[in-house]
C-alpha cells in the first residue's frame, strides 16, 4: 500500500484518453494531462427531524393566530378585522398541513 491508500496494482482509465494508468498518478503519462482526484463522498440524507420541528412549528403558529384572531385573547385585542374565511379555512390548513409534516418526519426517522 502506497501514501495514497491504494495497493500498487490497482488501474483507472484516464478521463482524457481512455488509457489504463496507475491509480496514484496525478497525472497521465501517455497523454500528459493532469488527471483529477475523484473523492466520492457519501450524501446525508435527511434524518427528519428537521420536518418534525418545522411542522410542530406551523402547528403551533396555526394555534397562536387562531387564539387571538378567534377573539379568544379578550385582554389583547387585535386591531384589525379578521375575515372568517382565515379562522375557517386557512388557519385548520396551516395547522393540517404541519400535522402531516411531522408525521412525514417521523416516518423519515424511523425509515433511518
Amino acid at each position: 500500500m502506497d501514501f495514497s491508500g491504494k495497493t500498487p496494482g490497482e488501474t483507472r482509465r484516464c478521463s482524457y484518453c481512455g488509457k489504463a494508468m496507475a491509480a496514484h498518478l496525478m497525472q497521465c503519462p501517455f497523454c500528459r494531462e493532469a488527471v483529477p482526484q475523484v473523492r466520492l463522498t457519501r450524501r446525508t440524507g435527511s434524518d427528519g427531524r428537521a420536518q418534525i420541528r418545522r411542522g410542530l412549528l406551523f402547528m403551533l403558529l396555526a394555534a397562536f393566530v387562531y387564539y387571538f384572531a378567534g377573539g379568544y385573547g379578550q385582554p389583547l385585542r387585535i386591531p384589525v378585522e379578521i375575515v372568517p374565511a382565515v379562522t375557517n379555512y386557512l388557519l385548520p390548513l396551516l395547522f393540517l398541513s404541519g400535522l402531516g409534516l411531522s408525521i412525514y418526519g417521523l416516518f423519515l426517522r424511523a425509515k433511518s
